[in-house]
C-alpha cells in the first residue's frame, strides 16, 4: 500500500478506447497465463560473491575510540536517539564519513531526491577512499533503475542488490506488471527492515528510509520519525542480519537485472554530478554540521551523548519471505508480545499503522483490567499516508476505549519552525514505530503493531533496557498527544448523544477533541480528512484485504 505505482498509457490509432482496453486486457490474461507457473532464478544463479560483515576486531578508528567504553561498560552497548530529521540526516553522513573499511546500507525505500542524493553522494565518497559500500534495496519502491543507482553501481568499490524483485531478472515492465496478478503473494512480501552500519562498530536503527520527507527536507509531506544510533556490542547482531539478507537467495544483483551499461566515464559523470549536488544542497538542508568533528574523535572525548545499557536486537530472518509458512512466528513482534504481557505500569505505543484485530483488543483489555495504562498513538485519516490501513484500523476503535484503552490520532498540519529551505507548508504524518513499556525499556525499529508487519514484511527492532531512553521517548510521547498536536479520541458520552439527537444529526459512537488557537474543537466524524479519504476508506472496508494490511 506504501509502494509507488507507475501507469503506461496506450493509444492505438484507428481504434476506440475500448477496444485499446480490450486488447491490453487480452494481452495481459495471456501474459499471466504463460508465466503462471513460471519460476525465476534465485539469486544465487548469478554472477555474485558471498561477502560478510568486517570482524569487531578489525583495527579501525571506531574501534579504537569505542574500545576503552566498551570495557568501562561490560555487557552494554551505547545509544542515541535521533527524534529530528535533521540529526537523522546529519548522522547517516557522519556515519559514511566515519567508516574506513566497510559502509553497509539496507533499506526498503531509497529515493534519489535531494537527501537522497546527499546520502548517495556520501556513500561515493566513501568507495573512493576505500571503503567497500554494500547496499540492499527491497524491490518494490525501487524506481525502474535510475541512472545515479547503476552509476553507482559500476564503482569497484559499490555493490547494490535488490531484494524480492517481483519482476524476473533481464523482464521489461510488462512482465513486471503481470506478475503482480500472477505472483501476489511473492509480491505483498517486502523487507522492511531498515539500517545502516559503519565498519561493524556503529549502525543507525529505526523507521526512517531514506528521502526528503523523512528527514524534515520535503515541501508537501514531513513524516514525525524516531531512529537510534547505536554503537558497541549489539551492532554485531545488526550486522549479522544483514549478512543474512544480503546472502540470501532474494537479493539479486543490480547488474542482473538492470538493462543498462555503464562505463567509467558515466561513472566519472555521476561523480560530478553528486559533488555539485553536494556543493548546491548541503548547507541548505544541514547536512554539514556533524562532519566538523569526526565521530572518532567525538567518541574519544564521550561528546556523542550515548548512554550505556543492556540491549537486544531482534530480526526476521529472510525465510519469512524466501519461504514462507504458516507456523513463522516473527521474533522482533514475539519479543514485543512477551514485554507488553510482562508490564507493571504502561504501555505506551506509537504505530502509524495500527491494525490490532481482535487478538489485539483482548491482549489489550487484560492488560488494562489489571490496572495497566494502554495509550496509542497513531496516524488521523486525515494525516495518513495509508487510507487502506486506516480502513483495517478504524473498527477497532470503538472496542478498544470500550477496554480503556486511551487512543490519539496524529493530526496532519503542525506549527514547525522552517528547517532549512523548506518551511510549515508540508502535511505531517507519523511514521515512527516505537513502544515503551513501564519507562525502563524502550523499542525501535521498523515495525508497526498490524498484520502486515507480524505475517508479511520482514522487519527488526532494537530493545534497549534503560530507563533513561524509555523516559526520553516517553516524554516525546506525551508531547505528541497533547492536543495541539493530535485528536484524542474517546466514546462519546450521553450528554454530547443527547445533544446530536437535538439537533437531529447523526449518532457517532465516537468524539474527536483537539485544541486549535487555544479554543478546544469537537468532532463527530474523522475531523479534516474530507469526503474523498472517507470514502475510500468506506471501500476499503468493504474489500477482503484485512491480512494484506
Amino acid at each position: 500500500m506504501q509502494g509507488q505505482h507507475e501507469q503506461h498509457r496506450r493509444a492505438l490509432r484507428g481504434q476506440s478506447t475500448f477496444s485499446t482496453t480490450r486488447h491490453f486486457f487480452l494481452l495481459l490474461c495471456a501474459a499471466a497465463c504463460l508465466t503462471a507457473c513460471a519460476t525465476k532464478p534465485p539469486a544465487t544463479a548469478f554472477d555474485r560473491e558471498v561477502t560478510q560483515a568486517l570482524p569487531v576486531t578489525a583495527d579501525t578508528p571506531l574501534r579504537s575510540e569505542l574500545a576503552p567504553l566498551e570495557a568501562k561498560h561490560p555487557q552494554q552497548s551505547g545509544f542515541r536517539v535521533l527524534s529530528s530529521g535533521t540529526d537523522a540526516l546529519q548522522m547517516r553522513i557522519a556515519l559514511a564519513r566515519a567508516a574506513t573499511k566497510t559502509l553497509d546500507m539496507q533499506y526498503y525505500i531509497a529515493n534519489e531526491d535531494t537527501t537522497g542524493k546527499l546520502l548517495l553522494g556520501a556513500a561515493l565518497y566513501a568507495a573512493d577512499h576505500g571503503v567497500r559500500v554494500r547496499m540492499l534495496v527491497d524491490d518494490l519502491n525501487f524506481k525502474d533503475i535510475d541512472r545515479v543507482m547503476a552509476g553507482l553501481n559500476s564503482h569497484d568499490n559499490i555493490e547494490i542488490r535488490v531484494f524480492n524483485p517481483f519482476g524476473s531478472a533481464q523482464e521489461g515492465m510488462f512482465e513486471r506488471t503481470t506478475n503482480v496478478f500472477t505472483q501476489i503473494g511473492h509480491f505483498t512480501r517486502r523487507m522492511h527492515n531498515k539500517a545502516m552500519i559503519a565498519d561493524n562498530q556503529l549502525a543507525i536503527v529505526g523507521g526512517r528510509n531514506l528521502g526528503d520527507e523523512y528527514f524534515s527536507a520535503s515541501e508537501t509531506l514531513q513524516f514525525r520519525d524516531l531512529d537510534v544510533l547505536a554503537a558497541g556490542p549489539i551492532v554485531a547482531d545488526v550486522s549479522a542480519s544483514f549478512d543474512d539478507y544480503w546472502n540470501s537467495g532474494l537479493a539479486y544483483p543490480l547488474h542482473a537485472l538492470n538493462k543498462q551499461k555503464f562505463d567509467q566515464k558515466e561513472l566519472d559523470q555521476t561523480r560530478d554530478d553528486l559533488r555539485e549536488h553536494w556543493r548546491t544542497h548541503a548547507d541548505p538542508y544541514n547536512a554539514k554540521p556533524l562532519n566538523a568533528t569526526p565521530l572518532a574523535a567525538q567518541i574519544a572525548g564521550e561528546q556523542l551523548g550515548l548512554t550505556w545499557a543492556p540491549a537486544e536486537f531482534k530480526a526476521d530472518r529472510p525465510e519469512k519471505i524466501e519461504h514462507p509458512s504458516p507456523d513463522y512466528v516473527s521474533p522482533p513482534m514475539q519479543r514485543l508480545r512477551e514485554l507488553m504481557r510482562d508490564a507493571h505500569h504502561d504501555f505506551l505505543i506509537v504505530s502509524p499503522y495500527f491494525v490490532p484485530h481482535d487478538a489485539g483488543v483482548q491482549a489489550a483489555g487484560e492488560l488494562t483490567h489489571r490496572g495497566i495504562r494502554i495509550a496509542v498513538l497513531t496516524n488521523s485519516l486525515a494525516a495518513t499516508d495509508a487510507v487502506a490501513v486506516q480502513a483495517g484500523y478504524s473498527p477497532f476503535r470503538v472496542p478498544l476505549l470500550q477496554q480503556g484503552v486511551e487512543l490519539y490520532e496524529f493530526k496532519p498540519h503542525q506549527d514547525t519552525p522552517n528547517i532549512g529551505i523548506v518551511g510549515s507548508r508540508s502535511r505531517a504524518s507519523l511514521h515512527a514505530k516505537t513502544y515503551v513499556i513501564d519507562h525502563e525499556i524502550l523499542v525501535i525499529g521498523s515495525m508497526n503493531l498490524d498484520p502486515r508487519s507480524a505475517n508479511l514484511n520482514t522487519e527488526l527492532a532494537l530493545v534497549i533496557h534503560s530507563p533513561e531512553l524509555a523516559n526520553q521517548v516517553a516524554q516525546i510521547f506525551e508531547r505528541a498527544i497533547q492536543p495541539e498536536t493530535s485528536y484524542h479520541v474517546t466514546l462519546a458520552d450521553p450528554d454530547q448523544l443527547a445533544y446530536l439527537r437535538s439537533i437531529g444529526a447523526p449518532l457517532s459512537p465516537l468524539v474527536w477533541t483537539d485544541v486549535e488557537n487555544g479554543e478546544k474543537r469537537t468532532y463527530i466524524f474523522d475531523p479534516q480528512a474530507g469526503f474523498y479519504r472517507n470514502a475510500l476508506t468506506g471501500l476499503f472496508s468493504l474489500l477482503p484485504v484485512n491480512s494484506e494490511l
